[in-house]
This record gives C-alpha cells, sequence and structure tokens, in this order.
C-alpha cells in the first residue's frame, strides 16, 4: 500500500476518503501504510480518530490517532483492541511525559501496546491496564499480524523491555573491541581508540539522515560500490573517506587528530558495521548509551588505566551532596573519563526536565479545565492542538541543537573539565556526547595551567579526584609547549570571557621558565599533586563555591602537612569529612584509603572575617611578647653592638616570631570558629571486586541535605523559570525578568 497525496489533500483508507494533508495527517497515514506493508495488518482490522469516552481530565486528546484489533470481527464486536498508535507531526519532538495524552486511552481501550511516532522516532510501550504509572515500560516492537492471536509470542514482545538494552549494547561493544583486537592485535587502548571512530561515524551517518536510515552492513556496502564507481587512484578507501568526513564535523570538538586515519582492516570495519546496525545510535536514549559506553570503559581501561575511573557510588554522593543547580558552572580539572562532569550533566539535566514537566502539567491544569468536556469537538481540537504547539516549545528547552535552550546552555556554559593524558581527555569528550553532550569544554591539557574557559574565580562546584601519591618537581618548568597558540580560539574566547580570559593566559605565557610549583602558594610548602590540586581547585572556584574532592586520607592526618592543612583553613571552610573503606577504590587498582572533603571558599565578608580573626589573635599575642619583641628589635637597630650579638638577637626574635605564630593559631580557630561534620562509612555500595553492596552513603545523604540547608551552607545562584499560558500565548521569565513571549 501506498500513500495517494493529491496537492493539499490526502487519502485516508480506513475513512475511505480524501482529507486535508496536514503534517500529523501524513505521519497517520505513512504509519498505516507500515501496518499494512511490514506488519501484515488488513485495514478491515483497523481505525483512525476513535472518540474516547472515559479519558480523564488532563491527560490530553479525547480520541485515539489508529487502533488495530486482533481481527475485523474482534473490531465490529467492539471488543478491546490490542494496539493504540499516538501520531505526532515529524517536526514535533516527543518526551516521554507528553506519551501519557495516548497511553490514557490505550489504558481504557484494554490494549496490550501503545506505539508513538512523529516518523522520525517511534517508541513502543507495555500497557499496564487500570492504572497510569509513573513512569512508562518501553519495550522493542509490536506484533505482526500473524502473532496476534499467539499468547505466548505476545507475552515475549511484552517482556522485551528496552531496560536490557545498554547491558545488551555493552555486550555488542566488548564484541566489536574483542573483534578488533583478533583480527589487528591492537593493545585494549588502541582497540578502543579505533570502536570509539566507528561509533562516530555510525552517529554522524544516521543522524545526517534524520534518524530513519541506520548504518547498517547492507547500506555500507551499497554507499561503497557508489564511492568506487567515481574514486580516483589517490582517493582513500571508503571506510578512510567516512573517517575523513566525521572528523570534519567534530573539527571544533578537538575528537580526533586532523592526520588521524583508521587503523584497522576494512574487513574488521565492516565486521563491527555489522554487528551495530541492530541500533539507531542517533535515536538510542542518553541514559543507554551512556551507561553502555561507560561500563565498557571501565571494562576496557580496567588496570593500566583504572585509576581514571572513579566508582560510581561515590560520584553519585558526591554530586548529589554539592547539589548543582541550573546556571552554576562545574568543573572537574583532572576529569579522567569525564564520570563526574556527566553525573553533574545529568544531574542538573534531571532538574531541568522536572521544571519543564511541571509546567506542562500546569498548562494541562488550565486548558484541561472543567469547561473542557461540555466543548465541542471543534473547539477540543483546538485546545489538543495548542497544548501540543506549547509542548513542543518546552520540549525545545531539553534539546541541545535548539541555540539558546535551557539544556543547551547547561551543555555550552556550564561544564568544564581537563586531563592530561590525551586518551582520557578525548574519552571523556566521548563519553559526554554519548551521554547528551556537554563536551565542548573539556580539554586535553594540565589541569593545574588556565586554558580556555578554565581560570580562578570562575567555577560555582569543582568535583574532581585528583592524582594521589606523585610529586611535581621544582624542575619542572612551564614551556612554550605549554602556551596557547591558537589564534582563532583565543579570539573566539576572548569575545566570551573578556578581559579574565586575557588575565588568565598571562599564567602560563607570563611565566615561561618558571616552575609549576612556583604558580601556587603550597607549591613552597609540599610538591604532592593533591596538595596543588586543593590549591588549584579553591583558586577556580568563586567566592562561595562549593568543592568535593576526593583525598587520601594522610593529607588529613600527616604532621608533616600541618601548614599545607593550615593554608587551606585561610582559604575554605571544610563543609564535610567523610572516610569511606580502603576497598572501594581496589576495584579500580588503587590502594591508598581514601577520604571525601567538601570545602566551601570564603565569601567576601568570610574573608573579611578570617583576616579580622587573624589580626585580633595577633594583636593578643603580641601584646604578650611586647617588652621582649621591643627590646630586642631596638638590640638590632643599635649599630654600635657587637655584630654577633646582633645575629645572635636576630636568632632569638625569629624564634619569638615563630612562637608567636604558633600561639596566634589556635586564638584564629577560637575566633573564627564553625562546625565541621565527620562521617565515617563501613560500606559504600562496592566491593574489592566492583560487585554492589550496601550503600551507607545514601543515609547520610538523607542525613546532610537538612543540614547544611538549616545551617545555611552555602547559597547557591540557580536560575528559575517561569511559564504561563495568557490569551492563547505562552509566555517565560526568567528569575525577576520580564515575561518573553515564546509562542
Amino acid at each position: 500500500m501506498e500513500l495517494k497525496i493529491n496537492g493539499n489533500k490526502i487519502f485516508a483508507p480506513l475513512k475511505n476518503k480524501e482529507l486535508v494533508l496536514t503534517p500529523e495527517e501524513r505521519v497517520r497515514q505513512e504509519y498505516i501504510c507500515r501496518l499494512v506493508n511490514h506488519y501484515g495488518y488488513e485495514l478491515a482490522q483497523m481505525d483512525q480518530e476513535l472518540q474516547v469516552n472515559n479519558s480523564h481530565r488532563g491527560q490530553g486528546k479525547a480520541r485515539a490517532d489508529i487502533v488495530v484489533w486482533t481481527s475485523a470481527s474482534a473490531k465490529s464486536n467492539e471488543d478491546a483492541a490490542t494496539i493504540v498508535v499516538e501520531c505526532k507531526a515529524e517536526h514535533i519532538t516527543i518526551r516521554e511525559e507528553d506519551y501519557f495524552q495516548g497511553y490514557n486511552y490505550a489504558a481504557w481501550a484494554g490494549a496490550d501496546f501503545f506505539v508513538t511516532t512523529n516518523l522520525k522516532e517511534t517508541r513502543i510501550f507495555k500497557v499496564n491496564k487500570g492504572k497510569l504509572p509513573k513512569r512508562l515500560e518501553e519495550i522493542v516492537d509490536i506484533p505482526k499480524a500473524e502473532e496476534l492471536t499467539n499468547a505466548k509470542k505476545i507475552k515475549e514482545l511484552l517482556s522485551q523491555t528496552k531496560a536490557f538494552t545498554s547491558e545488551e549494547f555493552r555486550k555488542l561493544l566488548t564484541k566489536c573491541h574483542n573483534i578488533i583486537r583478533n583480527n589487528d592485535k591492537l593493545s585494549p587502548e588502541a582497540a578502543f581508540d579505533e570502536i570509539s571512530k566507528v561509533l562516530f561515524i555510525k552517529i554522524r551517518y544516521e543522524r545526517d539522515n534524520t534518524g530513519t536510515q541506520i548504518f547498517s552492513e547492507e547500506e555500507f556496502k551499497k554507499l561503497r560500490e557508489a564511492y568506487d564507481k567515481t574514486k580516483s587512484k589517490q582517493s582513500l578507501p571508503f571506510y578512510q573517506q567516512l573517517f575523513e568526513r566525521t572528523k570534519e564535523d567534530y573539527v571544533k570538538d578537538d575528537l580526533f587528530e586532523l592526520n588521524d586515519t583508521i587503523k584497522i582492516k576494512e574487513a574488521s570495519f565492516e565486521a563491527i558495521v555489522k554487528e551495530l546496525e541492530v541500533y539507531n545510535l542517533s535515536r538510542t536514549a542518553d541514559d543507554v548509551k551512556g551507561i553502555a559506553f561507560e561500563k565498557f570503559l571501565g571494562k576496557t581501561f580496567r588496570g593500566e588505566l583504572g585509576q581514571f575511573f572513579t566508582p560510581r557510588t561515590i560520584v553519585d554522593f558526591m554530586v548529589a551532596l554539592l547539589d548543582p543547580e541550573e546556571g552554576e558552572i562545574i568543573c572537574d580539572p583532572c576529569c579522567g573519563s569525564g564520570g563526574f562532569l556527566i553525573k553533574a550533566f545529568e544531574y542538573v539535566r534531571e532538574k531541568i526536565e522536572n521544571d519543564i514537566q511541571k509546567a506542562k502539567e500546569q498548562i494541562k491544569a488550565q486548558l484541561f479545565d472543567e469547561k473542557y468536556d461540555s466543548l465541542s469537538d471543534k473547539k477540543k481540537a483546538e485546545i489538543d492542538e495548542r497544548v501540543d504547539e506549547y509542548f513542543t516549545i518546552l520540549n525545545q528547552e531539553l534539546d541541545t541543537i535548539h541555540t539558546d535552550s535551557r539544556l543547551q546552555h547547561l551543555s555550552s556554559d556550564c561544564i568544564f573539565g581537563t586531563d592530561a593524558n590525551p586518551r582520557m581527555a578525548r574519552t571523556a569528550k566521548m563519553n559526554m556526547i554519548m551521554h547528551g553532550d556537554g563536551h565542548g569544554g573539556v580539554h586535553h591539557h594540565d589541569g593545574l595551567l588556565n586554558v580556555n574557559g578554565i581560570f580562578e574565580n570562575r567555577f560555582d562546584v569543582i568535583l574532581t579526584n585528583p592524582p594521589f601519591g606523585s610529586r611535581v618537581e621544582k624542575s619542572l618548568k612551564i614551556t612554550e609547549a605549554d602556551k596557547f597558540t591558537d589564534e582563532a580560539k583565543i579570539k573566539y574566547y576572548t569575545k566570551r570571557y573578556g578581559e579574565e580570559y586575557t588575565k588568565a593566559l598571562e599564567q602560563v605565557n607570563g611565566n615561561i621558565g618558571e616552575s609549576v610549583l612556583s604558580l601556587y602558594d603550597s607549591g613552597k610548602l609540599s610538591g604532592l599533586t593533591e596538595v596543588l590540586f586543593i590549591e588549584r581547585c579553591l583558586r577556580l572556584l568563586k567566592p562561595g563555591g562549593r568543592l568535593g574532592i576526593v583525598l587520601p586520607e594522610g593529607v588529613l592526618n600527616n604532621t608533616q602537612l600541618q601548614s599545607v592543612r593550615e593554608l587551606f583553613e585561610g582559604m575554605a571552610k571544610i563543609i564535610l569529612i567523610t572516610s569511606i573503606p580502603q576497598d572501594v577504590f581496589m576495584a579500580s587498582g588503587a590502594t591508598v584509603k581514601p577520604s571525601l572533603m567538601f570545602f566551601k571558599k570564603f565569601t567576601a565578608e568570610e574573608v573579611a572575617q578570617y583576616e579580622q580573626a587573624k589580626t585580633t589573635a595577633y594583636e593578643q599575642v603580641t601584646a604578650k611578647y611586647a617588652g621582649e619583641l621591643a627590646a630586642l628589635n631596638t638590640f638590632i637597630a643599635n649599630k654600635n653592638n657587637p655584630r654577633s650579638e646582633i645575629k645572635q638577637k636576630k636568632a632569638e626574635l625569629k624564634a619569638l616570631e615563630a612562637k608567636i605564630a604558633e600561639e596566634v593559631k589556635p586564638i584564629i580557630k577560637q575566633l573564627f570558629d564553625y562546625q565541621i561534620p565527620i562521617a565515617q562509612v563501613q560500606k559504600a555500595g562496592i566491593t574489592t571486586t566492583g560487585a554492589e553492596c550496601e550503600n551507607e552513603l545514601e543515609e547520610l545523604l538523607k542525613e546532610y541535605a537538612p543540614y547544611r540547608k538549616e545551617h545555611k551552607l552555602w547559597e547557591a545562584t540557580a536560575k528559575r523559570y517561569e511559564y504561563k499560558v495568557e490569551n492563547n500565548h505562552l509566555y517565560k521569565k526568567l528569575n525577576d525578568g520580564e515575561w518573553e513571549e515564546i509562542c
């Protein structure tokens, strides 16, 4: 069966007449064709635009777009339907919360399957009869016509939930990885690089083909055949040419080196394409791709690069505890594979999604009011259309493609990270893309040095697990190679950040030849990387910004680091110390017992309070030793005194000043006193083998959240949005600004 379009009319076989060719009507008729041609259904067992007599107010349309019964006789007998289809125009982005309007009818009609489609994306859900679930359960497919009476097959289809897709995808990636290791004899890390290239070729192809064409083995062969007919002797092999196009597409993202090539045989490439053809990666949900990719990473890099992976239970706890808000700028200056950045991105994204859902519920309550049921079908249809339009606009807020959307701002303006290992920096970018984006602020760079948008006094939240146990030697100099020389990017970042960016570049450009240690006050006290990164993170924070950092427990109790701790106590408040079991990081190859430390950088007011405490304490102690100080200084100032005695008095003065400094410290702590919560957990959700176990961090989080609010430990600078419908128009307001019409 084919579509029949005549000018602005389209033939509807279920109505046996021509209808106005609207975008939604076209989608409906195309899906009817698919039901007939692909699934084998007969027109006699289908109907379209059925009125709903029992829909719940506020759940959306009072009709079903397409209904399918087991047979024509079941339809005529008005038996329970089997499949209900909700159609949207192709330009409308559908989100799960919008599906409930069709699901409401599907449940009332007694159907087993609910389908929603805009042609670009088709999603299928299992219907839980008699109730509206909080979340819809997505499944793989609907039955074909001959399977409708097969109870076993129906049960099987209803059990094939997409919840398993993530693990299946992970296993598939591992299988592809093994193809390369076996065929091309590459190391695990090098094999991973090649897998990544194929994945991004596939993503680019499927995205550019509007999500309707899977990059399959058949498609690859067809395209290669066409390419080979026109290529010259100097032309690259087709699969290498595909990679060149992909590099061009991601050139601004620094995912690949300009001279990079695919380093596997064409046969290996083709075998991987075949394995991956069961998925359209442009349509696969971000959480499915992201979780699978992350698990695959963990297994691939376990061992040599295991230190780059912070266990998810730790990441989840630290992100939730610092509770990043929309509009806050987040950074990890040693990001590894991007675990903290991904979780922070997802955490804030969920807040935005919940906010949009709240706005939708308000719109539904306003427009599907008590008057709705008494309206004519025409008026109901007008309201339904308006709700669809409003929801489409609101959904755009959750799309990174739309300039100025809330999710785009989160992705491009709020997520930053660096890693000194080029493979891990690239992996973090890829990982972020798989999870839905936020990769643009991730760079390959020394985390102790400024680069692009990563510089002092800029971030609201920093989450990091810096390298332990290594040292930065005095011999490590800032060199010309550390300079950022890309003029186009310098121009871009200067325009974006202004004078602050110009100053930031001077940290490197103005210190060529100097030791890296000289950049930091703690560098005079210790060369330990974990120590330097504490200061680096505190400097990166805005006043009042929050830091969550994984540290070896020795940083807290090593007497040799007392001066280091005192330095940091003069920069920030400690808002929580959490001791966790040593075995948490053993699965990643680490052997040091870790602690999780949380700081809040001093606000301007707290800086003033701390400085006043120092002044008061110093005045108190020096008053105690005023006579001795005066006598020593007078003796030293008298040039007639013997040099040897002056030298001795200088030594005595130095010793007295050191004594005063020690006596000042407890007074400062007394004057600048605050509570430091300390917690110890015995189980943190992961064992030495990486297996799951009880997670006491979850209970700690429940206790800490009200504690930090009660004690007002920090003030978040969240962006607050409001939406309203007025006079058939949709308006948006940011914080206390003016209402802006958006639809």
